[in-house]
């Protein structure tokens, strides 16, 4: 069984899977990472030469292999739930659980991040983030077997409750 952690840019998946696979003593792979290692360009540079579209497509590939792989922490892109099929090869084999924070949460943590392009052309970036929540909250929903809020919790914190939910759903 996979553990696939969901949720916007902000909410520490990459930091929580890391201290997930330490834990359980699994692997961990970060799917924009390896998005990255496979088109050989940054996000910013495969959306400026091809767009979020074909970007959307080589998520989609890497979704589909790790969906048929076994025991991983997978840190899901926050888009990785635009699309259907990425939800159901994830599902497969995985629990998707859904770390959420509010909007002045998360652009006080992702405000200086420069390795993701704009979403939304014209916007502020509060609008930005806004908005893409708005539209993706009912996605991130019905794709997660269980959510945490983690704007006040630590890593640490986060990680230990999935682990609880692991358990939960275990037992």
């Amino acid at each position: 069984m996979n553990i696939v952690l969901i949720g916007y840019r902000g909410t520490g998946k990459s930091t929580v899977a890391t201290l997930l696979a330490s834990d359980l003593r699994m692997p961990q792979i970060c799917l924009d990472e390896e998005i990255v290692k496979r088109a050989g360009k940054r996000i910013p540079e495969i959306v400026a030469a091809h767009g979020w579209e074909y970007f959307r497509d080589l998520e989609s590939a890497v979704a589909a292999d790790y969906g048929n792989k076994d025991g991983w922490v997978i840190d899901a892109g926050g888009g990785v739930i635009l699309r259907d099929e990425n939800v159901q090869n994830l599902r497969r084999n995985g629990t998707l659980v859904w770390l959420t924070a509010p909007p002045s949460v998360l652009i006080e943590r992702i405000k200086d991040d420069t390795e993701r392009p704009a979403l939304k052309d014209g916007k502020t970036f509060l609008e930005e983030v806004e908005e893409v929540l708005e539209e993706r909250l009912p996605l991130y929903r019905s794709a997660a077997h269980a959510s945490i809020d983690v704007s006040t919790s630590t890593p640490e914190e986060v990680s230990s409750r999935i682990q609880d939910i692991l358990r939960e759903y275990a037992g």
